[in-house]
């Protein structure tokens, strides 16, 4: 599909919408679908001497880049569907969405021409309101669960986060906020001290009134029952401690991820979240529910969290909400939208009207492709495999999946669960180097596919990860 560009500007609402309606006979499942008669497509060694060429020349002065780089500095120039394409003319199958965010697959035509034509038409106007926002806000509140019906725009996942954070605290009029052990969420000074601090930079200490507790884990449970399954009541009957010993009993909640992503795709289990619930709304706290990188699709919903039938007070939606234009949302409940007036909550770029059209285009192929219904089959069909992969392979540990969101944890020994982070590295190179991009996390293998991805390619990428386990047991174990 050509973008269009420049064209007339529409004069209301209704016009606005109509740009970005799904084109006649599209469909986007088939779009998706990929030839594995041609891919993956790899035509050099992989990175390649045009890739190794362009990106010393960058890095000479681009700083800071990723483990995922640094490990396989390969140099990306275009992308369609669940296909992405190096410097070299090398084509790969995408297991990494861009970093769960091309949850539609790279370049969707619908998105593209839905950012191109309020690019042609008004970039930005502060947040005064405009037709793409009220259409976006209408289309929030009718799909989101329960009450949670009060918006606020944001261009990255971390500024929602904080302004999450600030809604929490003006809704209570309390201070102190409660994360979990390994989670992630985001790199601003009040983000980074709700999870793991990783340098120096950040401060010897966290911001004061930031509290870390542990959550359950399913395969590394720190407390379980006698028939040894894993213990969650110990991990409410702890926050509760918690809370008496370790605060100033000026709590406003707790703000966790549903699934943990940096941590390496942690599922809890599945009484975790009501039980959470309940815990908070007994104590008169607040539950925010950090999903920039498991809303939007990403698990076989909307939000994470209906898969437990919770509904957080806040929550924060990101990444594949705008299928790679930097859009985030925070969301809050009824009871708590005022807030959002206490807290100087607009931003530059937040709620710009491309920004608005990406995120309302993205809602609609979800929404009238029944996506998120494909992406939870997507899982159904991933562990099946993945399970085989556990069966076959001692150093493979654990397995999860959930929709779109999948890890493979990489051990030394299945008994002791030793991190064998060697082996996670090699995995992840040599699977990159047969045509699969993806994501490492250390000993934990990250994979997050676009939900638009056929059934054949899901299993041919983990097929490919399949081989690469097989070939660094070969060489690390012999």
């Amino acid at each position: 599909m050509s973008l269009s560009r420049g064209t007339a500007a529409p004069r209301d609402a209704e016009r606005i919408i109509n740009v970005i309606e799904t084109p006649t006979r599209f469909s986007t499942l088939d779009w998706g679908r990929v030839d594995l008669d041609r891919y993956p497509h790899m035509v050099t060694e992989s990175p390649g001497p045009k890739s190794r060429e362009i990106h010393a020349r960058c890095t000479k002065y681009f700083k800071g880049l990723s483990e995922q780089v640094k490990l396989f500095p390969v140099v990306f120039e275009s992308g369609e569907g669940c296909i992405l394409r190096d410097a070299d003319g090398n084509e790969y199958i995408d297991f990494s969405s861009g970093i769960y965010v091309a949850t539609l697959g790279h370049c969707h035509p619908k998105i593209s021409e839905a950012v191109a034509k309020m690019a042609g038409q008004l970039m930005n106007a502060h947040d005064f309101t405009t037709p793409i926002k009220t259409a976006l806000m209408e289309k929030l509140a009718q799909i989101l669960p329960g009450d949670l019906n009060g918006f606020q725009l944001y261009d990255s996942g971390t500024t929602a986060v904080e302004a999450g954070l600030r809604v929490m605290r003006a809704a209570t009029k309390k201070n102190e906020i409660l994360s979990c052990f390994n989670d992630y969420h985001g790199k601003t000074q009040g983000a980074v001290s709700l999870g793991h601090i990783r340098s120096f930079v950040y401060g010897a200490v966290r911001v004061p009134g930031m509290h870390m507790v542990p959550r359950p884990d399913t395969y590394r449970p720190m407390w379980t029952k006698p028939d040894g399954t894993i213990d969650t009541d110990k991990h409410i009957e702890f926050y509760d401690e918690y809370i008496d010993k370790a605060t100033v009993h000026n709590v406003a909640g707790f703000c966790l991820e549903p699934i943990q992503g940096w941590g390496g795709t942690i599922m809890p289990p599945d009484d975790f979240f009501p039980k959470l619930r309940k815990f908070c709304d007994d104590r008169n706290l607040l539950l925010m529910a950090d999903e920039v990188l498991t809303s939007w699709g990403r698990t076989g919903r909307y939000l994470c969290m209906e898969h437990w039938g919770v509904v957080p007070d806040i929550v924060t939606i990101g990444k594949g909400f705008g299928n790679g234009f930097p859009v985030t949302c925070v969301a809050v409940r009824e009871p708590y939208k005022e807030s959002f007036e206490a807290i100087s909550a607009s931003s530059s770029y937040g709620g710009n009207p491309m920004a608005c059209a990406a995120a309302l285009a993205s809602t609609q192929v979800i929404e009238e492709e029944n996506l998120n219904e494909w992406a939870e089959h997507l899982g159904n069909v991933a562990i099946k495999r993945m399970q085989k992969m556990k069966d076959e392979h001692p150093i493979v540990g654990d397995v999860r999946a959930k929709g779109c969101l999948l890890g493979i944890e990489m051990v030394k020994d299945r008994v002791t669960k030793q991190p064998f982070n060697e082996a996670g590295k090699l995995v992840y190179q040599k699977a990159f180097r047969k045509g699969l991009a993806w994501i490492p996390a250390g000993h934990i293998l990250r994979l997050s596919p676009p939900i638009v991805m056929d059934e054949a390619t899901l299993v041919r990428g983990l097929d490919i990860v399949d081989e690469a386990i097989a070939e660094t047991e070969k060489e690390l174990l012999g």
